[in-house]
């Protein structure tokens, strides 16, 4: 999986204000459906939702996969996010989020969805990568470190 055929550097923000995790669903839906006249913000944030009552998506370490299918979808979208200060997500350890990845994918791409979460975990399972991202404080660098790695 390479990361620049779901990302744009629109939908990549550094060190922003979380405060709590249905804030920063909300600002992912509105980046994700930005630029795409097919989603709305308000129904990718109900999709986001629904998919974190099933379980959260907080993987550990720090970092969350936030992601849900939906019809309205086209492709694959992928969104980055690191936090100026982590916030409670529910994870597996118990320990606060500060990198986020959200993805969006077509209700019939079943496969792809898999296939990139597993991608994406193993990506963010990687220290050096997550620490560069952490230490990051620009959102085109964010971007340019994220599809490069």
């Amino acid at each position: 999986m390479q990361l620049e055929e779901i990302l744009t550097a629109e939908r990549c923000q550094c060190k922003i204000d979380g405060v709590s995790k249905k804030r920063i669903l909300n600002k992912i839906s509105e980046l994700v459906s930005a630029g795409n006249a097919e989603l709305e913000a308000t129904e990718v944030f109900n999709a986001l939702m629904d998919r974190e009552q099933l379980g959260s998506t907080g993987l550990g370490n720090g970092i969350a996969i936030p992601h849900c299918r939906m019809a309205a979808c086209d492709e694959i979208i992928g969104g980055l996010i690191s936090l100026e200060t982590p916030i409670e997500f529910d994870s597996l350890d118990g320990n606060p989020v500060d990198l986020l990845f959200v993805l969006v994918v077509p209700e019939l791409k079943t496969d792809e969805h898999v296939q990139t979460l597993a991608g994406l975990a193993t990506l963010f399972n990687d220290d050096d990568f997550c620490y560069t991202l952490r230490h990051t404080y620009d959102s085109e660098d964010l971007y340019n470190i994220a599809i490069t790695y």
